[in-house]
């Protein structure tokens, strides 16, 4: 698949919500952001923080649109709290790789689940790089729309930091 990436590119955010709830991304692209207040997800920079405090190149923000949680020589390894939205974060890891291999530099990923103690090694294979451009152009029409997608109740609504503002309705 040919695509214009230039004009498809987004942030790696983006990509993880994509897969998380595209009701999320869409709203969180308008600057409905309900992040700030959540504890999860201050919970997730905490972790992110006092995480792999030896790693030589923590935090490397690209082009001002994605930030690799730490890359080295051979690996840009991606830190998650849980694996309990393992796709998304593979996603979201193979769209870096993605982004870096437009830039010339290769390199193999891993997603680091600091609560589990597990690190999973992911790959860019050419099936992995068309399920990335697919996802971008899916991006990019959901975020062309007039209107958010309706709401859909998955397992981890609960814990979103847009529960509130998806499924609790004003009384009559």
């Amino acid at each position: 698949m040919n695509i214009d990436f230039e004009n498809l590119k987004v942030s790696g955010l983006k990509v993880d919500y994509y897969f998380i709830c595209k009701r999320k991304l869409w709203l969180f692209d308008k600057g409905i952001s309900m992040e700030s207040a959540n504890d999860r997800v201050m919970q997730g920079t905490v972790v992110h923080k006092e995480s792999y405090k030896k790693a030589k190149t923590k935090e490397l923000l690209i082009d001002n649109l994605i930030r690799l949680d730490i890359i080295d020589d051979n690996y840009v390894r991606e830190v998650k709290i849980t694996s309990r939205m393992r796709h998304a974060d593979e996603m979201q890891l193979l769209y870096y790789l993605y982004y870096l291999k437009r830039l010339g530099i290769e390199r193999k990923g891993t997603l680091n689940y600091v609560k589990e103690k597990k690190v999973e090694e992911v790959i860019l294979t050419k099936e992995n790089e068309a399920l990335v451009e697919e996802a971008l152009i899916g991006i990019s029409e959901l975020l062309q729309e007039k209107y958010p997608p309706k709401v859909e109740a998955y397992p981890h609504c609960s814990k979103c930091a847009y529960y509130e503002y998806c499924f609790v309705k004003e009384e009559e």
